[in-house]
């Protein structure tokens, strides 16, 4: 994959997926500034990135907040001139079912995982346009097409990061960014560790993936970076499963 000095912004980089794609743009020579709301987590990354021979910042941010992102983002700017790959992967759950969600287990999800996504395209992709040239990614999930029981608002917000991953592919798309969507299936992550480690648990979920096992984060941050290299600029507006074919 190429990558021509590019700078990336990764949410929710403090660990699981976003910390493989972090670490794995990294490598591949790009700068990356790692994103989460604790301090203590995405330090740690940047610095294992930086002792590797890499070059990251960490950036302590509350995703939830529309202000704290338009800060944050502004401080950025004046850093670097341009963010050319911007990946919103943070996102946090709250299930149950419908009936027996809050209101605030409901906006909590959606201000994470899907508002966060307008504030920071909102305010990070537009030296993108200027330049002519930016790759956006949006982590979603196979939950966003499916749907899942006691996920409503999960998969509302994937759902909703799919929508809005077309819309941006389409409004942007003359000035060169490219727009797209990753959605994992069932991915070995702190997220996932309490079914992955039931055993009758984890013999339903794996009846239902072809493939016959979890994936990695390192799968999703693969496919997430050729989306973010110079090799997949002719491929924007798209949804790609990663999911051991679950969904086929």
């Amino acid at each position: 994959m190429t990558f021509n000095n590019r700078t990336a912004l990764v949410t929710g980089a403090g660990r699981g997926i976003g910390k493989a794609i972090a670490e794995t743009l990294a490598k591949q020579g790009v700068t990356v500034i790692c994103v989460s709301k604790s301090a203590e987590s995405c330090g740690a990354v940047a610095t294992a990135i930086t002792a590797a021979g890499g070059k990251a910042k960490a950036l302590a941010v509350d995703v939830a907040d529309g202000a704290a992102i338009a800060k944050a983002a502004e401080q950025l700017l004046a850093e670097f001139p341009i963010i050319d790959i911007l990946v919103n992967n943070a996102g946090i759950t709250r299930d149950g079912l419908l009936f027996r969600m809050s209101e605030d287990d409901w906006e909590s999800v959606l201000r994470t995982n899907l508002t966060s996504c307008f504030h920071w395209t909102k305010h990070i992709a537009r030296p993108m346009t200027r330049a002519r040239w930016g790759r956006i990614v949006n982590i979603a999930s196979v939950s966003g097409i499916m749907g899942n029981a006691g996920q409503a608002n999960y998969s509302a917000a994937k759902a909703g990061m799919i929508g809005l991953t077309k819309t941006l592919a389409r409004e942007f798309a003359s000035r060169s960014v490219t727009a797209n969507a990753v959605a994992p299936g069932f991915i070995k992550t702190d997220m996932t560790t309490e079914f992955v480690n039931d055993a009758e648990v984890s013999a339903k979920i794996l009846d239902t993936v072809p493939l016959k096992r979890f994936g990695e984060a390192a799968d999703i941050a693969n496919m997430t970076a050729y989306l973010c290299s110079e090799e997949a600029g002719y491929i924007t507006g798209q949804v790609f499963t990663v999911d051991g074919g679950m969904t086929m």
